[in-house]
């Protein structure tokens, strides 16, 4: 068992990934547990590759999920490639590495490329303004990568048609418009049909790795090699855990997955992630999604929430809350994780699979993405007539609507009256299914910048809460908001704010509306959706839009 301070090395005398559980009450749960997993011969079954660790219903899914434990051997292949293009790229004069993808294909090498200090200008995100900027940004030096693993992510394909057009309108032609792509995706993708008609540059990922496995396959590597970052160091990190992820002793994977599921079955499913000088910025919404899309499902999950570091308002202990440190903690944590980047990629991946076992799910299954993904789309075309909702309130600015649940809460005036009244109306114990998730309709700070998010709204409670912008992939709690759509679900109060400019249809964008903000996240186009959670009702117009928004899609 790792104790606190200690530094676990694999065989080879690198250094590995440090677990420690540095609260009582996670020893007292998480050593039985890994003790337990490790007599029953779970990680020997991991490391054969076992389908069946999950159950029989999960085992068809998990069959053809299992290829991330083998990326950090089987992606050594992609490297010679990767060397060659990313010197054809520098000789062209292609030093701006622009990567366009969502989730998966976007946070890891996120995570990577900040790390290793290389710049790469991402776009996850279809807010008008972060796209324009990125257009306006050394377009003559712009190598796009296109990440997706099905091709058919609305978001992605409208950076892929944008980009098209902004070549051709520099007056370049269809030879010199392919060398400025390269296509990251699965292999019979549309992506690759699209790619491959256009002539376009395409690297084909394993289909046999889930988007949110994919940080050491092609996702994570490709777009980050371009932009400078040492691939291989990575896969040699990685590979040099794969001994002590097939032992039950000493089992880094192993003991984290114990501490995840074991306090989440103990009450305490609520994940604090802070950075505590891990030296790998942006870890944590990584791990956020890969937590959340893998555990919310079958009313049980984890909720993983991203604070701004060990001294944020919401790192302290909680009655359902389970705080991990990233890094070497000074303060109070349950947990502590730290180690090199390509090591932690794949402990991470092996926890969360064995906290799935523990938790009963399997975190393979991807349940309602794909409707996820076409209702809004339909939402979109359908243009219902714009009308609010039944006890609806709106605020006195301009500027942002409040929006409340027929008897769900007391009558509150403005945004401050409605947070007091949603803080108020937790219960002193959380469950799974309680908790404040807030999303805001505004750009993110953009790394480097300087600018933070505001604190989390629950700080006077001792609930979680999470914050998220509806203009990035809204991972926190997709999983949680997507298997709990009832009366029943986690307060939440959305804000949704009016972009100023940048409104007008991009040209090229796949998109049918002007501006075509993620529909996977909860606010307008999440309840647009038809989801009944919170701030929706069963009932209510499937598609809603202020009259002002309204008047402005349709053209008047």
């Amino acid at each position: 068992m790792t104790q606190p301070g200690e530094v676990e090395r694999p065989p080879g005398g690198e250094p590995g990934v440090s677990v420690a559980w540095r609260s009582a009450a996670v020893r007292e749960v998480a050593g039985p547990a890994a003790d337990k997993l490790a007599a029953a011969g779970l990680p020997a079954s991991l490391a054969a590759r076992d389908p069946g660790l999950w159950g029989p219903d999960a085992a068809a899914e998990a069959a053809i999920r299992l290829g991330w434990l083998d990326a950090p051997r089987a992606s050594r292949a992609l490297l010679g490639s990767l060397a060659v293009l990313a010197s054809d790229a520098r000789e062209q004069g292609l030093d701006h590495i622009v990567l366009c993808g969502m989730g998966g294909s976007s946070l890891a090498p996120e995570v990577i490329s900040r790390a290793a200090k290389v710049p790469l200008t991402l776009l996850d995100t279809t807010d008008p303004n972060p796209v324009l900027r990125a257009l306006a940004d050394r377009l003559d030096r712009t190598l796009v990568v296109v990440s997706s693993k099905s091709g058919s992510t609305i978001e992605t394909d409208s950076h892929r048609r944008v980009y098209e057009r902004a070549f051709a309108d520099m007056g370049l032609g269809p030879d010199e418009i392919a060398r400025r792509f390269v296509m990251v995706t699965d292999p019979g993708s549309p992506l690759e049909a699209t790619a491959r008609q256009a002539r376009y540059h395409v690297v084909l990922a394993d289909p046999n790795v889930g988007g949110r496995y994919s940080a050491l396959t092609a996702f994570g590597l490709v777009p980050t090699a371009l932009a400078g970052a040492d691939a291989a160091r990575l896969l040699d990190e990685a590979d040099a855990m794969l001994p002590a992820l097939a032992s039950g002793d000493g089992n880094p994977g192993l003991e984290l997955g114990a501490a995840l599921g074991g306090y989440a079955l103990a009450g305490h499913d609520k994940v604090v992630l802070a950075d505590c000088g891990s030296g790998l910025p942006g870890f944590g919404d990584w791990a956020e999604q890969l937590i959340a899309e893998s555990t919310g499902k079958q009313g049980r999950g984890i909720l993983p929430v991203v604070v701004g570091g060990e001294n944020a308002p919401g790192f302290s202990p909680g009655p359902d809350l389970h705080l991990v440190g990233l890094g070497t903690p000074t303060s109070p944590a349950d947990t502590s994780v730290a180690g090199p980047l390509g090591a932690q990629f794949l402990v991470w991946e092996y926890a969360v699979a064995v906290a799935g076992q523990m938790l009963g799910i399997d975190p393979f299954d991807q349940p309602n993405v794909a409707e996820s993904r076409r209702t809004p789309r339909g939402c979109w075309q359908r243009r219902a007539p714009a009308r609010c909702p039944p006890g609806s309130r709106r605020s006195p600015t301009a500027r942002s609507r409040c929006m409340r649940s027929p008897g769900l809460l007391p009558a509150a005036g403005g945004l401050a009256g409605v947070l007091d009244s949603l803080l108020m109306a937790l219960p002193d114990r959380g469950t799974w299914r309680s908790w404040l998730t807030w999303t805001a309709t505004v750009r993110r700070p953009p790394p480097g910048s300087g600018m933070r998010w505001p604190a989390v709204p629950p700080t006077r409670s001792p609930s979680a809460g999470a914050l998220g912008s509806c203009t990035r992939p809204a991972s926190t709690t997709r999983a949680a908001r997507r298997t709990e759509c009832s009366c029943r679900s986690p307060a939440r109060y959305t804000a949704t704010c009016r972009f100023r400019g940048g409104t007008s249809r991009w040209a090229g964008s796949s998109s049918p509306r002007r501006s075509a903000i993620s529909g996977r996240c909860t606010s307008a186009a999440g309840q647009r959706s038809g989801c009944t959670c919170g701030t929706a009702r069963p009932g209510w117009p499937r598609y809603s839009t202020p009259p002002r928004l309204a008047r402005r899609e349709s053209g008047r």
